[in-house]
């Protein structure tokens, strides 16, 4: 069975209308869930029609989440790997982030413990990962097996992501992804295949923020009776944004 509003376009399957209604209520859901009634009235169809194309609420899920790693994986199968593979993999975790943030609630449905088997298309994600560490191995910028280097960058990609968009109240810091990519790339690279991100003219030295960090530290412990309580409150927001250049 199919439907098409425009006579010149392709036909649109009851099954793919479903599935996109599914997706856009599950966008746009508060705590990312959906019943079956719903998306059966959004689609215009019975829920006889549901049943028969995705058997029930957990398969019409899986296939939301099959959708999704669709979407994650299309920018990664379209993309030319650079001379770089580090950089690929840093634009990589940058990109993992971004699809998080636009796409939260989909993005928890992605990562939900109870999608017990994995897509093909996540297991695809993991091999372009380790493609690329297997390339910045062959150019002598691995520390460990690439197998074990993606791992680690993966679980740390997914609970960073996982973080900022299920506790954004706590998880405020926007430079929260990069400070962890950077961390993990730490201990997966070569120092040489880590060297910092050019710095822009005037934005300080590494010694103003472990600096900040000691006197904010001290600041907390033993409050100065220079300083009214006001006074104190704003001189350690001061230092923590100075601590938290690095």
């Amino acid at each position: 069975m199919s439907d098409s509003t425009n006579p010149g376009a392709a036909p649109v399957t009851t099954r793919a209308r479903i599935l996109a209604v599914a997706a856009e209520l599950v966008a746009k859901s508060p705590d990312g869930d959906v019943s079956t009634r719903a998306v059966c009235e959004a689609a215009g169809v019975g829920a006889p029609a549901l049943y028969r194309h995705f058997g029930d609420k957990e398969g019409l899920l899986s296939a939301v989440v099959d959708h999704g790693w669709e979407r994650y994986l299309a920018a990664k199968r379209e993309r030319h790997p650079g001379t770089d593979p580090v950089q690929d993999l840093r634009d990589g975790w940058d990109g993992h982030t971004e699809f998080a943030l636009r796409n939260p609630n989909l993005y928890r449905l992605m990562h939900s413990p109870a999608m017990r088997t994995p897509p093909a298309a996540a297991l695809e994600a993991h091999r372009i990962l380790t493609g690329d560490l297997r390339r910045a191995a062959e150019q002598g910028k691995l520390r460990l097996a690439p197998e074990l280097a993606a791992q680690m960058i993966m679980s740390a990609n997914v609970g960073v992501c996982l973080m900022l968009v299920s506790r954004p109240a706590t998880f405020t810091d926007e430079t929260l992804s990069r400070r962890v990519r950077d961390a993990v790339h730490v201990s997966v690279f070569t120092p040489d295949a880590t060297a910092p991100e050019p710095r822009t003219a005037g934005s300080g030295t590494s010694a103003v923020p472990a600096t900040a960090t000691r006197l904010g530290a001290q600041l907390r412990q033993d409050p100065s009776p220079a300083f009214t309580p006001a006074e104190a409150t704003l001189l350690t927001e001061w230092l923590d944004r100075l601590s938290n250049t690095g």
